[in-house]
């Protein structure tokens, strides 16, 4: 790929140039396919798992079938997709092993200071100090209401609008229909514009 093509590739053309290359027995575009996965497997166990304390097993689970996955994946762009859906279904499974818990989502208790600060940080963009500052005051808001809404809501606004699956992507990672989707995301951000308003 020449230097002008690369300006123009998107994340997402990224995740399936890579898996492409590591179904073709590439070791370092195999490496660097895991090292994506595991932070986005990362973020989104957090958010949606509900406990922390499980986040690192449901992430090292998703490792390891992506390593054993990856070369039969037909369709490489589907393979954020594919990904998520995997956390998401080791969630549950995890969940289900706790038959003695309440099912539930990640609750505002459950989050650690030292978990929260991996999750959602943006890459060094070299603002000066009031303004980073400033930037993780709203990054740990934008948190503390994601982590008020509903797991299903949760699920799809975390999923569509911070992890930038598609509309078609989300449905297929939750297992619901389009339309649903676009409810559960309304209602989200509905309720997430509420929590985020400065109360008077």
């Amino acid at each position: 790929m020449d230097a002008a093509s690369a300006t123009n590739v998107t994340p997402a053309d990224d995740y399936a140039a890579l898996v492409r290359d590591a179904a073709e027995g590439d070791p370092e575009a195999m490496e660097r396919l895991l090292l994506r996965a595991q932070a986005s497997a990362y973020r989104f166990s957090v958010m949606v798992c509900g406990r922390t304390d499980e986040t690192e097993d449901v992430m090292q689970e998703a490792l390891v079938s992506t390593y054993k996955h990856a070369r039969a994946i037909r369709d490489p762009n589907a393979f954020k997709a594919w990904l998520y859906r995997t956390v998401r279904n080791a969630c549950l499974l995890n969940r289900r092993r706790r038959v003695a818990e309440p099912a539930h989502l990640l609750s505002l208790d459950d989050a650690g200071p030292h978990d929260d600060a991996r999750v959602l940080e943006p890459a060094d963009t070299g603002e000066n100090p009031e303004d980073a500052l400033e930037a993780a005051d709203r990054r740990a808001q934008l948190r503390k209401a994601l982590l008020t809404l509903p797991g299903p809501q949760r699920e799809v606004i975390v999923l569509r609008d911070l992890e930038g699956l598609s509309t078609r992507e989300v449905a297929e990672v939750v297992q619901i229909s389009e339309d649903n989707v676009k409810q559960r995301l309304h209602r989200a951000r509905v309720a997430l514009r509420a929590a985020l308003e400065p109360t008077p």
